[in-house]
């Protein structure tokens, strides 16, 4: 920090029109039980594509094609969005790691496709730098444990080529890059300028636990040091701070993490014109901003070659960041890790480096556009979850029949709130102070983006859904509800099928009614609005109902039909450890076993069991969200490690049993943690210290799960007590380095800063 005077930095205010009611987020997350989604008056949020397994992101073709990415590594594609069934475009399961936040992430479509027959991908490639794949399958054992020493991969862009069975029939990667020690802020969008340039995101790859400079045994080889050897203030360049890698000292490597890329989407090279253009390193050649920390997603505004950009937050905000030319020779830099928002980041400014000292110093950082603080409503009454954080989706409004007021209108989504907003124009420009909730209660919404018609569409990952958001400004669709009675029994079931709850919102509309009972997607097998047949197969159907009504417009709805077992008596599973009188530290190894009984089949085998460990990130006073971590898969034993996170958080356990018939039955066991309280004081007392990202002024107490690894740090010089005198760190009292990590202990224990009086024969 140079000549530390412990005092704030002016600050901008944030979209003050908005009185304060900002908010920021963490990593992308799965909220829990979301509501059902709500959208103003006049619109409709209806399903355009289900079925799907975790879908990350959509892409439409020029020729009407729909492409969905699944975050195990699947990309489907359907002919049209009426088309109800799915082919397999291309399979990348053996190279992506499908773990944590890692995946298949990012999809886009040539605009010249097909004539250009090119989809573009980029996901979590499951190999160290310069090996080969699969390094680590869709796991991190431990050792090297996901948030400990971390499971390091890399990041991979390609172009798959559309052979003429409307396949892929080749990958070409263009792009290989993006060191990740730690399983989130992975690799992100995807997508065309109007330039014709593809741009390509990904994130720091660093821990979300802790101001990680690369301390942690620096697999990724960042400088100074070569990989294995832990970096250390001032000079670390690893961690977060390979954000900031065009600033690092001539001759140092620059990479790509955190950084937005313009590149031939041939060659994947970068362009003539980009900022770098004229360097020697090939990674900074294709920067054109840099200085984020996890841009999941970003796009650009219609008719300009302006970037927004969403830049997931650490401990306090959530940003919309604006290239204003994508295209010149200006390379921005978003600050992170030394600002989050534009406030100093405590953990990183603690810690003295010297690549955020230089931009303390004036070399100079973008501000965001707009940002919101996390557990603070976006919208004043918006009715949007405050429990979690993860701005997922950036696109605008182009050519719909929406109101006149959404006009050019910024969408954003924030995956963990499962909320869309709409941030509406004034002047010419989205403004802050104009924004409106769209969607309320969406299901995981990772991705936003613009259809047919003009409307606005978004993929919900908890649903494995693609959903369309329309406006009907003259007739209204209708709503589709569909009942079974029995909707499960032995075979022959007979099933008597009731669509009378159906409705529709215009007074005086007709409805019709179809029925799919076969599950085809064929909706030609009974009319009228109640329905009946006799199943005498063993199966699951999915039986759908569509409605239409007097102008045309139509709604569907499915119940599923489960032929082979008694109603009720789906499979029992029993998890028989751990029990829930386990408190985990980090690091322990947990034993789990269990079993299920069913009524038809007995006993069911390993085969038929499946497990979830998830971590559920709490907040203060209430509320959370879910991290899925692992899924084992026909085994009835087995163990896992105990994962690092944030306090308050604990863990989930799944078991899952599926009977011959496929019905399933689930039990879920919640896993507190062991926690201590760590006290940090000073002498003298007062002082600013930081712990885990966060500053306070001594003395402070911090509840954390034993076993977890937290930075510490000491700010220094800083001025102290009522005569304002400067003093310098002198000394901790475990003997650690000003700014260090420690192992949170199993019983409370003080960590104090001791701080020497600074005058002319002993100087700061």
């Amino acid at each position: 920090m140079g000549w530390y005077e412990r005092r704030a930095r002016p600050r901008r205010a944030l979209a003050t029109s908005l009185a304060g009611t900002l908010v920021a987020v963490g990593l992308a997350a799965f909220p829990a039980t979301p509501a059902a989604a709500a959208v103003p008056t006049g619109f409709g949020d209806t399903v355009a594509i289900s079925g799907l397994s975790s879908p990350t992101a959509a892409a439409f073709a020029p020729d009407g094609r729909v492409f969905v990415a699944e975050k195990s590594g699947i990309v489907k594609v359907f002919d049209s969005l009426a088309d109800p069934s799915a082919t397999v475009f291309a399979d990348l399961r053996t190279q992506t790691q499908d773990f944590w936040d890692r995946g298949l992430l990012g999809l886009a479509v040539d605009p010249q496709f097909p004539q250009r027959p090119y989809v573009y991908v980029s996901y979590t490639y499951d190999a160290e730098p310069g090996g080969s794949p699969p390094r680590w399958g869709d796991e991190c054992p431990s050792p090297p444990g996901a948030t400990d020493e971390g499971c390091v991969v890399t990041g991979r862009v390609s172009q798959l080529t559309m052979g003429s069975g409307g396949t892929a029939t080749a990958e070409q990667p263009l792009l290989t890059g993006w060191c990740q020690q730690y399983p989130s802020h992975s690799i992100g969008t995807v997508t065309f300028g109007p330039d014709g340039a593809l741009y390509v995101g990904g994130g720091d790859g660093a821990s979300f636990n802790f101001a990680d400079y690369g301390q942690v045994g620096n697999p990724c080889g960042d400088p100074p040091e070569p990989a294995g050897t832990g970096l250390s203030p001032p000079d670390a360049e690893g961690g977060a701070l390979r954000s900031q890698s065009p600033n690092r000292p001539a001759g140092q490597p620059v990479v790509l993490n955190g950084a937005i890329l313009r590149i031939d989407p041939d060659t994947g090279a970068g362009l003539p014109g980009n900022p770098f253009a004229s360097s020697g390193d090939a990674n900074e050649r294709r920067i054109i901003a840099y200085g984020m920390r996890n841009q999941f997603r970003f796009g650009f505004r219609p008719g300009t070659s302006e970037i927004w950009s969403g830049d997931v937050g650490w401990n306090a905000w959530e940003e919309i960041n604006r290239i204003t030319d994508a295209g010149d020779a200006v390379a921005e830099n978003f600050g992170w890790p030394c600002y989050e928002g534009d406030e100093r980041q405590p953990g990183y400014d603690g810690a003295n480096l010297n690549r955020c000292e230089s931009l303390y110093a004036g070399a100079g950082q973008d501000e965001p556009y707009f940002a919101y603080r996390h557990n603070s409503e976006v919208v004043p009454g918006d009715g949007c979850a405050t429990d979690g954080s993860s701005v997922a989706g950036i696109a605008f409004e182009s050519g719909s029949d929406y109101p006149a007021a959404y006009d050019g209108a910024l969408f954003f989504a924030d995956s963990s709130r499962g909320c869309i907003w709409a941030m509406q124009t004034e002047s010419g420009q989205p403004s802050p102070s104009r924004i409106v909730p769209f969607v309320t209660g969406a299901d995981v919404p990772v991705q936003v983006l613009t259809g047919p018609g003009g409307d606005l569409f978004y993929v919900a990952l908890g649903a494995g859904q693609l959903r369309r958001v329309s406006y009907h400004s003259g007739n209204r669709p209708p709503s589709a509800v569909a009942t079974a009675t029995p909707s499960s029994g032995p075979a022959p079931l007979t099933v008597q099928f009731d669509g009378t709850g159906s409705s529709d919102p215009d007074q005086g509309d007709g409805l019709s009614y179809a029925w799919d009972l076969n599950g085809d997607g064929s909706y030609d097998d009974a009319a009228g609005p109640t329905a009946s047949r006799t199943y005498v197969e063993v199966a699951q159907v999915n039986v759908g109902l569509r409605v239409t009504d007097s102008d045309g417009a139509t709604d569907t709805a499915t119940v599923p039909v489960t032929v082979g077992s008694p109603p009720g008596q789906d499979p029992v599973p029993v998890i028989d450890e751990p029990t829930g009188e386990l408190n985990w530290r980090v690091g322990q190894t947990v034993p789990f076993s269990g079993r299920a009984v069913d009524q038809q089949d007995g006993t069911l085998p390993a085969s038929a069991l499946s497990w979830r460990l998830a971590i559920r990130h709490c907040q203060e006073g209430g509320g959370c969200h879910t991290h899925n971590v692992r899924d084992f898969d026909g085994v009835s034993a087995g163990e896992f490690v105990a994962p690092d996170h944030g306090y308050p958080s604990h863990l989930r356990l799944t078991l899952t049993a599926t009977d011959s018939d496929g019905n399933t039955g689930s039990s879920t066991l919640e896993l507190y943690p062991r926690t201590v309280e760590l006290t940090f004081t000073s002498s003298p007392s007062g002082a600013a210290l930081t712990a885990a990202g966060a500053e306070q002024q001594a003395p402070f107490t911090r509840t954390v799960i034993v076993g977890s690894n937290n930075s510490i740090s000491a700010a220094s010089p800083q001025r102290l007590g009522w005569l304002d005198l400067k003093y310098a760190f002198s000394s901790w009292s475990d003997g650690g380095a000003r700014t260090h990590n420690i192992t949170a202990p199993a019983e409370h224990t003080e960590y104090r800063a001791t701080y020497r009086l600074c005058w002319f024969l002993n100087p700061c």
